[in-house]
């Protein structure tokens, strides 16, 4: 896929709505064409390996809590089990470690714009902090994370979104006028 990184954190709304290319879901308002940068985003990942992970094995739980790892069906479910299988390939894989303290990471940046930042989302960001490349985190339609992004590229850290008129857009009904 275009313009991804070679290393990038993955969150697990990406795999997710990748699945619905396969499976729709006939409540879900995600664009196909969103739906469709998840399935290349990653295909890029599982051809191309560059997935960041955390050596606790924080975020494949939250994968397989949310996927199956029979692979199928479903790209979303692919990676899954891609992940899986390669989580310690160091060649397609980097592993970095965060130390969790509390509710959050000694690694996830001390910022007053910050402080009501998704709890369950802070490892992605903790991780990207910590790794010597900064690697961007791939968003699709968690548009809570279109209102960070500025405070986040402030501070060293980049969000890809693939699906950005569907967060920004989102994000804007949700805050309202």
């Amino acid at each position: 896929m275009k313009g991804l990184p070679d290393k990038c954190l993955v969150d697990t709304n990406v795999p997710k709505n990748a699945n619905l290319a396969t499976k729709p879901d006939l409540l879900s308002d995600v664009p196909y064409t969103c739906i469709e940068q998840c399935v290349l985003a990653v295909e890029h990942i599982t051809n191309n390996g560059g997935l960041v992970l955390d050596d606790g094995g924080e975020i494949f739980a939250e994968y397989i809590a949310n996927l199956s790892l029979g692979g199928e069906p479903g790209m979303g479910n692919a990676f899954a089990k891609w992940v899986q299988n390669n989580q310690w390939n160091a060649q397609k894989v980097d592993r970095v470690t965060i130390t969790k303290t509390c509710d959050s990471y000694a690694e996830f940046p001390d910022h007053v714009d910050l402080i009501q930042f998704d709890v369950s989302d802070r490892k992605f960001i903790a991780i990207a902090n910590v790794h010597p490349d900064k690697p961007p985190v791939l968003q699709a339609t968690d548009s809570k994370w279109w209102g960070w992004k500025d405070t986040l590229d402030e501070i060293g850290i980049t969000v890809h979104f693939l699906c950005p008129d569907y967060a920004k857009t989102k994000y804007a009904k949700k805050m309202g006028p």
